[in-house]
């Protein structure tokens, strides 16, 4: 097990009882009582647990990634119509990796009945064209972080070997002027893969992602093509991208709604 999906069960196991004992997980994750302590700390200094004689209890904070029902309606108007943007750059014919956050589920809604091929790590989107005789699908496999139902770690990660697309579509926890952030180890380093596989890296992501910090550092604004935002950024919101050099593509905005496919 790689150290990022170690920590990640960490808390997981934290997260849904409250509090741990550190025998019992080293027991369930078959590993050293020191090597958990490290583990805690981690934790610790990130400020979602706190660390006790014999165990650590469960802080919880905005860091933690929230189950995907609890953010589907949020910026939902927003999401929509970054999601309309993003699939009018998507030709018929194109493969297309999709991972699992709330705003890619909005462009895989668009894409159903499309003439593509799908690749993705999200249960949620896999159901959207499990039934389809239009599109390809193909699901990533590995690890199922069950509070959002995308697979994830090292199994995930070897699937994608061999795999190639025209775009990789990416939804993120936050954006500052370091780089793209998410809430998850694993996930993060899962995303760095999908990266790799496309010719385009397209980022979607409303404007209350733009300048906050999530747990992980997902890469820098200059390692993505494209990013695609909702009208409602502010004006210090707009600066920060445009000084960023990130391509950007405005929902709403003259010019972002060109149909592509056939």
């Amino acid at each position: 097990m790689i150290v990022e999906e170690r920590r990640q069960r960490v808390l997981d196991m934290i997260s849904q009882r409250g509090f741990v004992a550190l025998a019992d997980l080293a027991q369930s994750l078959q590993t050293s009582e020191s090597t958990i302590r490290r583990d805690l700390e981690f934790w610790n200094q990130q400020g979602v647990v706190k660390r006790t004689h014999g165990g650590a209890i469960y802080v919880g904070d905005n860091l933690v990634l929230p189950a995907l029902e609890e953010r589907s309606h949020a910026q939902l108007d927003e999401k929509r119509a970054i999601a309309k943007v993003a699939v009018s750059r998507i030709r018929d014919g194109d493969a297309i990796l999709l991972d699992g956050g709330t705003t890619t589920l909005e462009v895989a809604r668009l894409l159903v009945g499309r003439r593509l091929q799908i690749v993705t790590n999200s249960l949620p989107i896999a159901n959207l064209f499990a039934s389809s005789h239009e599109t390809d699908l193909v699901i990533l496999g590995g690890y199922v972080y069950p509070r959002t139902g995308v697979g994830l770690g090292p199994l995930t990660m070897r699937m994608m070997e061999d795999i190639h697309v025209q775009q990789t579509i990416l939804s993120v926890g936050g954006i500052t002027a370091k780089g793209l952030f998410n809430s998850n180890l694993l996930l993060v380093e899962t995303e760095r893969r999908m990266m790799r596989c496309a010719d385009e890296v397209v980022v979607v992501a409303d404007h209350s992602k733009i300048g906050r910090q999530a747990l992980a550092f997902l890469c820098e604004l200059s390692a993505i093509d494209t990013l695609v935002v909702d009208s409602l950024l502010t004006p210090p919101q707009r600066e920060l991208l445009d000084q960023a050099g990130v391509r950007l593509l405005v929902a709403g905005e003259m010019g972002n709604g060109e149909e592509f496919h056939s």
